[in-house]
């Protein structure tokens, strides 16, 4: 007890940071974005300062950024040209998606990790994530799964290194896998939105990705906020239809339901902080409430120490800067003041 006992004796100096727990490293990160196929430039999204849609001409480029800061891997979105009611721009050789996998894997063979985010609400003209019912306004959950698997084969075809199902269909990663599977693309791993719930924080993305509902909402697919048992057994049925990654969206509302995945399954684990969370962190600093990197730093960390393998963020190549930034400190740190 007090006085022989003294837990600020390790929170001074380099002792501080050999003896900290959880690090984000610029290898946990994957760096999300959107790749427009009627831009000719890019633009500035408007809820989420500085993340930009893309035009398919520069969709390199975009993959570059992130590149050439060490960062491992990206998360494509399509926008495709044209819309309607089944998505079939989704899953067409030259759609928008799979033009921009086939230009950056040509770009970078196996030095970037290409994960494509495979779901029907960018390519629908209503907005849902599955196909939809008109009469009785119902995302029908079965007639989708042929489509989700064709959607994974064009995808991989492409050059996909993983293919993330985002849409919480029953049986969407069990299809995926078979569709995968008899097309030769055994290897192809599944990043399942093992855990996506039916939150506030998507807001800005629907703004990104133009993929706001016309009717309803997601609640009777997406999980309930309030439930935390429901994530266990959603994510052991992903597992056993054949996921490989998990992950849990969104983030930092999150941390009890990423810590109980962790615990519970130990397989790799990924924790998408969204588009609301995002565009929060950068109102307030804009507002000069908080410091922005010191604030995406914590949150980031804050998914680590919950359990997160990866973490996909907007805010990907900042964070890879501010690494960096922090890693050449340490090296002048221990680098004699005469020999600087």
């Amino acid at each position: 007890m007090f006085p022989q006992i003294r837990m600020r004796r390790l929170r001074y100096g380099k002792l501080k940071n050999m003896v900290r727990e959880n690090a984000v490293n610029v290898g946990d990160l994957i760096y999300p974005f959107f790749v427009d196929e009627t831009a000719a430039e890019k633009s500035e999204v408007a809820s989420m300062p500085g993340v930009m849609r893309w035009p398919l001409s520069l969709a390199v480029e975009a993959a570059r950024e992130a590149y050439d800061l060490g960062i491992p891997a990206v998360l494509i979105f399509g926008i495709p040209k044209t819309k309607d009611e089944k998505g079939t721009s989704a899953y067409g050789d030259d759609d928008v998606a799979q033009a921009a996998i086939r230009r950056i894997k040509a770009e970078f063979g196996d030095d970037l990790i290409v994960i494509t985010d495979l779901c029907l609400c960018e390519y629908t003209d209503h907005g849902h994530c599955g196909i939809v019912d008109f009469e009785t306004r119902d995302v029908v959950n079965d007639q989708t799964l042929p489509v989700l698997g064709k959607i994974a084969v064009s995808h991989a075809k492409a050059g996909a290194d993983i293919v993330a199902p985002s849409g919480m269909m029953d049986g969407m990663i069990e299809a995926i896998r078979l569709a995968l599977d008899e097309n030769g693309f055994e290897k192809t791993p599944i990043m399942s939105y093992s855990s996506k719930y039916a939150s506030v924080f998507y807001g800005p993305f629907r703004d990104a990705a133009d993929s706001g509902f016309c009717f309803g909402d997601r609640s009777e697919y997406q999980m309930d906020p309030a439930n935390g048992d429901e994530a266990i057994r959603e994510t052991e049925l992903d597992v056993l239809e054949g996921a490989d990654i998990l992950m849990v969206k969104p983030g930092m509302p999150y941390l009890d339901i990423v810590y109980r995945i962790k615990q519970e399954f130990k397989m790799p684990l990924a924790v998408y902080q969204v588009s609301g969370e995002y565009a929060m962190i950068k109102a307030a600093a804009e507002k000069g409430w908080l410091d922005e990197e010191k604030c995406f730093l914590e949150a980031c960390v804050s998914m680590k120490r919950a359990g997160a393998d990866m973490i996909i963020t907007y805010y990907a190549k900042e964070l890879a800067k501010i690494l960096a930034a922090k890693d050449q400190k340490k090296v002048l740190a221990n680098v004699p003041k005469s020999k600087r």
